[in-house]
């Protein structure tokens, strides 16, 4: 559980039960920590101030917006946990972080309505109705509803944003770090990550009673019980298929030749060697830093390079290969085909044919019909 202090190590109150009250509706670990991270922000801009947490108005909002769009943050900027890079000053706040923090202060405010502790009537981060959302089915819920059915509303205060591409990884890249990974235990997470397009928390959380070899199979399971914190984003079971062969059999090569055979732990992937840490199931910090690593040594490291690439390059080949929108997104475990669209976007093949046809370089009953 986490729990927000001010600078004299008091608890402040009403963030703490806000953030309870996240954990009772079984949010997760990281989901949490993040509200907690944004709510400090806002707790310091009023502490600056002098003020309370009732006495923050849309006026303020505004302020409080621009403040997080021209300060840095007190460290420099990291990535991977290895390197420093940027200015020593820090680095500013990029506009999605801005728009998620004054989300989070949002859902603050609107619980704090709820439970008739805001004097100041409206949501001070200004809202305006969205007719949009009022039509979409399974629209997104806040963290609390009153007892009459909410109307649909947008944040009238956010940062303009960059609708970006996932970044594939080229053959030669996945190649280059396949060749550095020195332990059977990271060439099986890399592996699955790249023929499953499993996500990281996903991988991490494999129990040994979820991989089916004979089917060619392993079966991603909701549990909140892993020892570091690590859970699976989507509530949605789902099953994966490995027909490519790479994933199982590096898979099946650690279990049998390098995982410790002393542990008592399910868990697939754990610390091995000799060290105080042996045994432990392997975190998101471990993972992270191991890519990190065998970037590093194949010389192909960059900024947008992480693990959850390695999904995104799972998603795209599997579209170009013809694999359908609405069976893409059931492999990938995504709650709304929105998010499996981006991966259209990469290389759509009715975009290419039509650009072909117009050049003239692809006859019009040739080209095939493009229409997926």
């Amino acid at each position: 559980m986490f729990w927000l202090v001010d600078d004299h190590g008091r608890p402040v109150e009403s963030v703490n039960e806000f953030l309870a009250l996240l954990a009772a509706r079984d949010y997760s670990p990281n989901t949490i920590r993040a509200y907690a991270h944004d709510l400090q922000k806002l707790a310091a801009f009023l502490a600056s101030r002098s003020l309370g947490f009732e006495q923050f108005s849309p006026r303020l909002a505004t302020e409080f917006l621009k403040l997080l769009r021209t300060t840095t943050s007190k460290r420099a900027a990291q990535r991977l946990g290895l390197t420093t890079t940027g200015h020593d000053e820090g680095r500013r706040l990029s506009p999605r972080t801005c728009n998620r923090i004054l989300g989070a202060v949002s859902s603050f405010y609107e619980y704090l309505i709820s439970v008739e502790r805001y004097g100041g009537g409206e949501n001070p981060i200004v809202q305006v109705p969205d007719h949009a959302a009022a039509r979409a089915a399974g629209r997104w819920r806040p963290p609390l509803r009153n007892s009459s059915r909410p109307r649909p509303v947008r944040r009238a205060l956010r940062v303009k944003t960059i609708a970006t591409l996932p970044r594939p990884l080229p053959e030669a890249t996945v190649a280059a770090l396949l060749a550095q990974l020195r332990r059977r235990r990271d060439r099986a997470i890399v592996q699955l990550m790249l023929e499953g397009g499993l996500r990281p928390g996903e991988v991490l959380g494999l129990h040994l009673d979820d991989i089916a070899y004979g089917r060619r199979r392993v079966t991603i399971r909701h549990r909140d019980d892993h020892p570091r914190g690590v859970r699976q984003k989507s509530r949605r079971e789902r099953v994966v298929d490995l027909h490519e062969g790479h994933a199982l059999a590096a898979l099946s090569d650690y279990v049998l030749h390098e995982r410790p055979a002393d542990a008592t732990t399910s868990l697939v992937f754990l610390v091995g060697g000799g060290g105080r840490r042996r045994l432990e199931p392997l975190g998101y910090d471990a993972l992270v830093r191991m890519f990190a690593r065998a970037a590093e040594r194949a010389g192909v490291r960059e900024p947008w390079l992480t693990p959850h690439s390695l999904r995104h390059t799972h998603a795209t080949r599997m579209w170009e290969q013809g694999m359908r929108e609405l069976t893409l997104m059931r492999r990938l475990g995504h709650a709304s085909p929105d998010s499996t669209a981006i991966y259209t976007q990469v290389n759509d093949p009715a975009v290419v044919a039509d650009y072909r046809r117009a050049l003239g370089l692809d006859p019009p009953d040739a080209a095939g019909d493009p229409a997926r």
